[in-house]
């Protein structure tokens, strides 16, 4: 299986998306391809990850709004990162259209501790639009964020990172698994750190 990459671009001020790659969320894993299509850019500067997600789903569903759901029922976009390999913990940021969160922390499925935030919202600055054929979430990574788990931590150019893009809709009209860099995984499981690809500040 090859690893992918992808360039975190740095950018200056607020991030043009038109100048930033996109990654693709392609790789239709443990169910039929329901037609559904996502991709995924990401850029920082000094402070700041920088994320913008969008799907191509003509169904969404949306229904929950708080924090304790399980936001994978709904249609959701996830993004899972490990910002010290080494360390082998990474975060799952998982968000639906109403912008609800699950946002976890561990090794793995096993010990993941659920961070619930005061003001997810205004934390991670998330906003999320309807579009003519889907949906997109833009949010933020602050490093004062990562700071609480890695104090000495900064987005220095040639740091790598481990990570993975998801899309998911368990109770959706039509059920699906995607993910970018691909799972060796037979069951549907995407708390796989083994399986994630490689990220590296520009």
């Amino acid at each position: 299986m090859n690893m992918k990459e992808y360039v975190i671009e740095k950018t200056v001020g607020a991030p043009d998306w038109t100048k930033v790659p996109e990654l693709q969320v392609d790789n239709v894993c443990w169910l039929p391809d329901a037609g559904v299509r996502m991709e995924q850019q990401i850029c920082h500067d000094d402070e700041k990850i920088y994320v913008h997600q969008v799907a191509r789903e003509k169904n969404i569903r949306a229904e929950l709004t708080d924090k304790l759901g399980s936001i994978c029922t709904d249609s959701c976009m996830e993004f899972f990162f490990s910002p010290v390999p080494e360390d082998r913990r990474y975060f799952n940021i998982e968000l639906n259209l109403n912008g609800a969160i699950f946002l976890g922390f561990g090794h793995g499925r096993a010990d993941s501790i659920r961070l619930i935030p005061e003001d997810h919202k205004k934390l991670f600055n998330i906003r999320t639009n309807k579009t003519a054929d889907g949906w997109e979430i833009f949010y933020e990574i602050p490093l004062e964020f990562l700071h609480v788990f890695y104090p000495d931590y900064d987005f220095k150019s040639g740091r790598v990172i481990r990570a993975n893009c998801f899309k998911c809709g368990d109770l959706t009209v039509q059920p699906h698994y995607m993910m970018w860099n691909e799972t060796t995984s037979e069951t549907p499981d995407f708390h796989r750190p083994q399986d994630f690809g490689r990220m590296i500040f520009a």
